[in-house]
């Protein structure tokens, strides 16, 4: 629900401003603009002098007018963050035999896949995250490899093992995943 509100803001705004944009970008060029816009010629300007001066001798204007302008770039950038960050997911929900379905803390069965992921022979390190729906939760793990470690072999005991694990411990129907895999750094032996 949030998700589609969300889109729908962002798609009303930026239909505004791309909007506003054209109208002024099309006056400013010299042609018809419509009749409620509210500048019809090219030196009009949004501010006037008068306007402008007209609360210059009062204290609080500016202040008021910067910290308006403050929190709303504070909340945009906010907003824009917002769209950037992955939503964690904070708990799966199981299927248990008497149909009832129970939940499952989403960061209690991250740790058991990096434990068990750290637990392979030539993985250094585990970072697990849990995204999707609570009934349909898909892993995103980052797999930090030894030197030595094929990655095929560790991502096919990965798949086959650890979440076929996690897959049948939670009765869940699927559990899709995304592997990305990095070496350590090392320095190169040297032979004698």
């Amino acid at each position: 629900m949030m998700r589609t509100v969300n889109r729908l803001l962002l798609a009303l705004i930026g239909l505004v401003l791309f909007c506003a944009g054209g109208v002024a970008m099309a006056q400013g060029q010299g042609w018809a603009v419509p009749s409620w816009w509210p500048y019809s010629s090219s030196h009009d300007v949004v501010l006037s002098r008068a306007n402008r001066l007209r609360w210059r001798n009062e204290d609080w204007w500016w202040p008021v007018v910067i910290a308006a302008l403050a929190v709303i770039l504070v909340l945009a950038l906010w907003w824009l963050l917002a769209q950037l960050r992955r939503a964690r997911l904070s708990e799966v929900v199981i299927n248990t035999p008497d149909g009832d379905g129970a939940t499952l803390h989403g960061k209690a069965l991250e740790k058991v896949l990096e434990s068990e992921a750290e637990a392979q022979d030539g993985v250094a390190g585990a970072r697990v995250r849990l995204t999707g729906d609570r009934t349909a939760p898909v892993v995103r793990i980052r797999l930090l490899l030894e030197p030595h470690a094929p990655p095929a072999d560790t991502l096919n005991h990965f798949s086959s093992e650890v979440l076929d694990n996690a897959h049948r411990s939670a009765g869940l129907v699927a559990l899709p995943a995304e592997a990305r895999l990095r070496v350590t750094k090392h320095h190169a032996q040297q032979v004698t």
